[in-house]
């Protein structure tokens, strides 16, 4: 009986822990799709395209494109805001250097979706070809349209063909309370003929780099990640995880695509192509000056005609139903555009997710009647453990009947040790006699798994509690780790620089769980109640410790009212003899 017990409350202890993580290893939110790596540039001379006659298909080192000098050009910068966003944009290079969430917070100040390294790297830059095609730095040409869309110009041309110059535009327009924006690329050739941009077979790249914010230390899949997702035919598929494209590491896709994105933890930013085939690069290139470089890039074709605009609209936000799902439907946005599907960028369970999601609309209500986070999972918690407690104290009470059976059990074990056939039978007539279920105990436990996992899920994801205050001074964001006491230089193994109490309490919480659940007068041998009462606490305790602070807050109350619900299980049990 005592290892059934021992069994039972381990099993459940570990799928608390780690369950969230064994259902995405079983349950990925997507198949896997390994791409083909992308061609670096190469230097060997290439022919014509038969394809296009008269249109050489040349190499980066065989064509020089340069810009036309202009004395209208300049170096500023240019600052769009709205109510939920402020976006900085530098005319060296027709570039977005900053890109700033009003309504979140990182550190104090607004996340900022566009985390630059030491050398400054922007996002929305263009390169000439492919990926690794010469970058467009230059100073261009300002216009403002209007108070919400901005214009850059620069003239270019091919080595050799000064007096044949092309046209380069950007064009940017916002909205006032989206998320999303457009970026139009425009190329215009002053003859008439193709645009003379055909390096390797494209015009020009147009990349999402390098790095989205919010700031972080580490990708350890948990607490941050970085994934490339792509939107094809209206099926999610996660092309890359951060944990599996090594640094510097670099892909492809060559099929068309309704959207791809580069999706953190809370946030994503999602570009979104015009009907162009474009191919899509994924990178990890190493980025001076942040943890971990990564860039998303358009690689547009060669274009055979002698004018083109390409039109690209971009997400950058909070991966929230409410701001993903605005583009579903043309009155809900200000474009009026519809069926984007930028909600399949959200992380999803495929057998949990509809119960994460009840529990979830549960953790609002409560904020709704007493709005603090902490204060709604301390009651989202409890009103679980109630609802669950019918199959806790039948559990309880299961593994009671058994434990008194224990001397019994052991006799008719011993009486036939050495006949395994026998002893079965004869445990088997004793269950049947004495009415007791051998599986009781473990089964209304295995029944409360799901519910573990979800509420797991919840708590260690769940957008609603980035930023959001429990405790003021000490647990100011549930999302993340708390800590009591930090310090610089040498790290400790597991604790890092930080000292953290809600760990130590769920410590004590477990170890005043296990005085109840530990089976008084049962046959455990010494190595067992010690693993039982000590070692698996201090185990738990370690897996915990960085866990964000609004899921400890659940375990440590769990803890407690497990214990309590054992207790008054104990006491309800001794007292019945009594009043019969």
């Amino acid at each position: 009986m005592e290892k059934r017990t021992l069994l039972a409350v381990v099993l459940s202890v570990l799928v608390i822990t780690i369950g969230f993580s064994i259902q995405n290893a079983l349950f990925p939110p997507d198949d896997f799709i390994a791409e083909r790596p992308v061609p670096r540039a190469s230097t060997e001379p290439d022919s014509r395209d038969p394809a296009d006659p008269g249109t050489v298909t040349a190499r980066p080192d065989s064509m020089e494109i340069r810009a036309v000098p202009d004395e209208r050009a300049s170096v500023r910068e240019i600052v769009f805001e709205s109510s939920n966003m402020r976006v900085t944009m530098n005319a060296a290079g027709a570039v977005i250097t900053s890109l700033e969430l009003l309504n979140h917070r990182d550190g104090g100040e607004p996340v900022n979706m566009v985390l630059q390294g030491d050398d400054g790297d922007p996002a929305m830059l263009t390169r000439f070809g492919g990926p690794d095609g010469r970058p467009v730095t230059e100073a261009f040409r300002f216009n403002q349209v209007s108070n919400n869309e901005f214009e850059f110009t620069r003239d270019f041309y091919l080595a050799g063909n000064e007096d044949e110059p092309f046209e380069l535009t950007k064009r940017y327009r916002f909205e006032p309370g989206e998320y999303l924006f457009n970026i139009e690329v425009e190329l215009r050739n002053t003859v008439n003929a193709a645009i003379p941009l055909n390096i390797d077979g494209f015009a020009y790249t147009l990349g999402f780099g390098p790095q989205i914010g919010p700031q972080f230390t580490e990708l350890d899949g948990r607490n941050e990640f970085r994934r490339f997702v792509t939107l094809t035919q209206g099926s999610r598929r996660l092309e890359r995880d951060s944990t599996e494209l090594s640094e510097g590491e670099r892909e492809i896709l060559d099929q068309r695509v309704e959207w791809a994105g580069l999706a953190g933890k809370y946030f994503a930013l999602i570009g979104i192509p015009d009907q162009t085939r474009y191919s899509i690069v994924f990178d990890s290139q190493p980025v001076s000056g942040l943890v971990r470089g990564h860039q998303m890039s358009f690689a547009r074709p060669a274009i055979r005609q002698s004018f083109n605009t390409d039109t690209f609209r971009v997400y950058a936000g909070p991966k929230t139903p409410d701001a993903l799902t605005r583009y579903d439907s043309a009155d809900s946005n200000a474009y009026r555009i519809s069926n984007l599907n930028l909600d399949q960028v959200l992380d999803s369970r495929p057998l949990l997710g509809w119960l994460e999601n009840v529990l979830r609309l549960g953790l609002n209500m409560f904020y709704r009647i007493i709005p603090n986070y902490g204060v709604a999972i301390i009651l989202l918690t409890i009103l679980v453990k109630a609802l669950l407690y019918p199959l806790t104290r039948k559990s309880f009470t299961s593994m009671k009947r058994m434990q008194e059976l224990n001397p019994k059990m052991n006799e008719l074990k011993e009486k036939y040790k050495n006949d395994q056939q026998k002893q079965q039978q004869a445990l088997a007539e004793l269950y049947k006699k004495e009415k007791v279920n051998p599986l009781g105990g473990c089964l209304p436990m295995v029944l409360q798994i799901p519910f573990f996992i979800a509420m797991f899920g919840v708590f260690n994801n769940s957008f609603d509690l980035r930023g959001a205050t429990f405790i003021p001074g000490w647990i100011d964001d549930l999302s993340v780790s708390e800590s009591i006491f930090s310090w610089s230089g040498f790290a400790l193994p597991v604790v890092g620089n930080d000292i953290r109490l809600l760990p130590l309490i769920f410590l004590g919480s477990q170890l005043f769980t296990s005085k109840f659940m530990q089976p008084a007068g049962g046959a455990q041998s010494g190595a067992q109640q010690k693993m039982f009462k000590y070692l698996l606490p201090a185990f738990i305790f370690f897996v915990l410790y960085n866990m964000p602070a609004g899921l400890l807050v659940y375990m440590i109350l769990t803890n407690v009212t497990t214990g309590l619900q054992q207790y008054w299980s104990q006491r309800g049990t001794k007292k019945a003899p009594a009043a019969g």
